[in-house]
């Protein structure tokens, strides 16, 4: 154990005194906004969370400047962080963002968090990966041309966007909370059409819990469209 840590108490396996180190170092973390109602409300939903994260971090690792649009508490974020060289966390709602500020304390994991509405605007900044979880359902149709083409802009010529969402068979088994902002699911072949309008090339993944497949999408709970090759519009 390091001799500048002051914690007298020790576990009985040495091995496990870190853990202690590390508390001392950085204090016990917090859960952010989000995190806590789902660990309060459906600890299972972790799992699927940190797998779409995952999902994400390794079709983008090696990147050099990565963009997620709409990252709530940005709890999970860190995965992505894992494998990328910069990320830049963004969500329109200032309450998360200030959420976000209070907690990201560990500068080995410092994220740069910006408050931006896409509907009204891009970022000036090109970035080589952006992705977005969660958040195109929440998108009223009538914003959704303004809202996925900022977020376009915000992508360079060479990089790849990714939009993640649960689909509209899932809707039926959403939960209460979630029917509420669910405004605008959609059907796999229906995401990717919206895609080829931006992208030349446009890869759909299906999910069930926590493993990612390429099988029947009209039993899948949640869709992936992976996107290359920008198209000049």
């Amino acid at each position: 154990m390091d001799n500048n840590i002051k914690n007298k108490k020790a576990t009985k396996e040495t091995q496990y005194n870190k853990l202690l180190e590390y508390e001392e170092l950085h204090g016990l973390q917090t859960l952010g906004l989000m995190a806590n109602q789902c660990w309060e409300d459906d600890p299972r939903r972790f799992i699927f969370m940190l797998s779409r994260y995952k999902f994400v971090s390794k079709m983008l690792s090696g990147y050099k400047n990565v963009l997620e649009v709409g990252c709530g508490d940005a709890f999970a974020s860190r995965v992505v962080s894992q494998e990328v060289k910069a990320l830049t966390v963004s969500d329109f709602d200032p309450i998360f963002i200030d959420d976000i500020a209070s907690r990201n304390k560990n500068t080995k994991w410092k994220q740069n968090a910006i408050c931006n509405d896409f509907v009204k605007q891009p970022l000036k900044n090109k970035f080589d990966g952006v992705y977005s979880l969660d958040v195109l359902e929440h998108i009223n149709k009538n914003q959704e041309k303004k809202f996925v083409s900022n977020i376009v802009k915000s992508v360079s010529d060479d990089g790849v966007l990714i939009f993640g969402m649960p689909t509209l068979e899932s809707q039926i088994y959403a939960s209460e909370l979630s029917k509420i902002g669910h405004v605008n699911c959609k059907t796999a072949p229906d995401l990717k059409k919206l895609m080829l309008n931006y992208f030349n090339t446009v890869f759909i993944f299906s999910m069930n819990d926590e493993v990612v497949h390429t099988g029947f999408h009209k039993m899948a709970h949640y869709i992936f469209a992976v996107c290359s090759n920008k198209k000049n519009i």
